[in-house]
């Protein structure tokens, strides 16, 4: 029993700082997400991505406090990163969707609810932000259309954010921080 005192001391202070920043990224992020008017379901999802990259991290300390040898554990990180890297690649689209999921939770103006035309010379892409998850941006046109659109999309596109009763051809910008408009060049 002697021999996993250190072991089980280690362990348990990892615990505690582990539920400690747990709570503290909690928080932050409900902070934030109040400030910011972000909708429950958006923070949500930031939440299960720090939860998931603490619970990576936590385990990988765990593994080298009870004793698996280093040069073997970053011989099997880096096979796992390999496949993953591999995966990641045949399906670039799901990491970029969730890496611009998370651009958009914490730097970009556009809101669920808000009406906006998205700048494509192709489409008019004009309607209401109907919710943000994860990997999608759902909006309803003001045809009544639903569009299904990838977060990597929105993020590469510009986006007029429009006054309730403003027109889809005006040129105008919203300034988000002061939702006044403001001229375009």
């Amino acid at each position: 029993m002697l021999t996993y005192q250190t072991e089980i001391l280690h362990t348990a202070i990892l615990l505690v700082i582990m539920f400690a920043i747990i709570f503290l990224t909690k928080r932050a992020i409900r902070r934030f997400g109040f400030i910011r008017s972000i909708e429950v379901n958006r923070r949500k999802i930031i939440l299960n991505l720090s939860y998931l990259v603490i619970y990576i991290f936590v385990i990988s300390i765990l593994a080298i406090i009870w004793g698996v040898d280093l040069k073997q554990f970053t011989v099997f990180i880096s096979s796992v990163l390999a496949v993953l890297g591999v995966g990641f690649f045949a399906q670039w689209s799901i990491l970029s969707n969730l890496t611009a999921s998370v651009i958009l939770f914490f730097s970009h103006p556009v809101r669920i609810g808000h009406r906006i035309r998205i700048l494509e010379k192709d489409f008019n892409l004009t309607g209401r932000v109907k919710d943000i998850t994860g990997f999608y941006f759902f909006m309803i046109t003001d045809n009544g259309q639903d569009i299904t659109l990838p977060n990597s999309y929105v993020l590469q596109k510009g986006i007029q954010i429009l006054k309730e009763d403003e027109a889809p051809g005006d040129l105008g910008f919203i300034n988000p921080d002061t939702n006044n408009k403001e001229i375009s060049a």
